[in-house]
């Protein structure tokens, strides 16, 4: 009876990571370049009350372990890093990347991470960066009499300048890929980072490499479909409920078993 109470109580523990999951995917429905995640699960060890046996010579054996469940814990959570739709802004400075990949920026402690989101900016100092200052690696130097600034889809950033018939490359945006890009580490600010499970950065021109090219004037929306999370969060407060149940009715018989007489 006592086994249930604690079965069950893992349930509604996993059913409440879920909740929070879906709660932080919807919360970043429109954060540009956001990745949503999912929650796997795993069954806890199972308790062996009778050990199969092979059969005996003399006839009879145990085909079958008499086994119980002792409930669910959550293995993993994993990022889905599908395409997420593509939304026009007209900004020359906002870039999406159509494919695979990830942008590569350098933080303020001079470690580098990886994004998905390109609404970038120019600096004081004409640097081309992310809204918190990250800078692009390798370097972009917008001039600071510039006109007008195009990012071509191979990553090549090139400005009219006043006095010059052609038009002054200032600079490339490459981008990295993962053998495993499910085992970066979120860091906030749409950022992240390599860990071991990902592997290294493997840097490459957009379009190269099995890598995506670049869309200037336009964002990556983040991947979340509100009415899947929606259905997901349904089917987990009834999840959740049910688990309850299972409490509610072990309290019961506990009870009922203690009020004999």
């Amino acid at each position: 009876m006592l086994r249930s109470l604690y079965t069950a109580a893992t349930g509604m523990d996993a059913q409440q990571l879920k909740m929070d999951t879906i709660a932080n995917n919807i919360a970043n429905a429109n954060t540009t370049g956001f990745k949503k995640a999912r929650p796997e699960f795993e069954d806890l060890l199972s308790e062996t009350v009778r050990a199969a046996a092979a059969p005996d010579p003399q006839g009879g054996s145990e085909p079958s372990p008499l086994q119980v469940g002792l409930g669910v814990r959550t293995g993993a959570t994993t990022r889905s890093f599908s395409q997420g739709d593509m939304l026009n802004t007209g900004n020359p400075l906002d870039v999406a990347i159509e494919g695979a990949g990830f942008f590569r920026v350098q933080r303020a402690n001079g470690e580098t991470a990886y994004t998905r989101a390109g609404n970038f900016r120019v600096d004081a100092a004409g640097r081309l960066s992310t809204p918190h200052g990250e800078l692009i690696e390798p370097g972009v130097q917008i001039p600071p009499e510039a006109q007008e600034v195009t990012i071509r889809s191979d990553g090549t950033v090139v400005a009219k300048v006043p006095g010059r018939q052609d038009l002054l490359e200032v600079g490339d945006i490459e981008l990295a890929t993962f053998q495993n890009p499910a085992g970066l580490s979120a860091l906030g600010s749409n950022l992240f980072e390599a860990t071991g499970a990902s592997g290294e950065a493997i840097s490459a021109r957009p379009g190269e490499n099995g890598l995506g090219t670049l869309s200037q004037g336009f964002l990556e929306n983040a991947n979340v479909k509100a009415v899947e999370e929606m259905i997901e969060m349904i089917s987990t407060q009834r999840s959740y409920e049910l688990n309850s149940k299972v409490i509610q009715t072990a309290d019961q018989m506990l009870q009922r078993l203690t009020s004999l007489r």
